[in-house]
């Protein structure tokens, strides 16, 4: 459940930063001079300072990226608490050698 809304949510902000990146880089990338700007255009910034500004934003969300911390082998149920760590009464769970790998234990 915890998977399946990360990725619906990563998939949406995706798009919608495709359709913010296609539409605002049209428009920045405009003449700054109102003579030479496209009918129905306001005056932008110049295909220059808009590349420069896309790569700022592209090396933000690279240091984001690096920011995100390491998940340390755990699933992603195991992080959202999905998967209880005890049983009744407080005994650990006995987890298969494979648990890593993806295996669920049952309970």
């Amino acid at each position: 459940r915890f998977r399946s809304t990360c990725h619906g949510i990563s998939a949406a902000s995706g798009k919608l930063g495709a359709m913010v990146g296609a539409f605002g880089f049209l428009y920045l990338a405009q003449s700054p001079d109102k003579a030479k700007t496209d009918a129905g255009y306001p005056p932008g910034i110049g295909v220059k300072n808009s590349l420069i500004v896309l790569g700022a934003v592209n090396f933000l969300g690279l240091l984001f990226t690096f920011l995100v911390p390491e998940s340390k082998g755990k699933s992603l149920e195991e992080m959202s608490g999905e998967i209880g760590d005890m049983k009744e009464g407080g005994e650990e769970l006995d987890r298969p050698a494979s648990y890593n790998n993806r295996t669920v234990p049952v309970i």
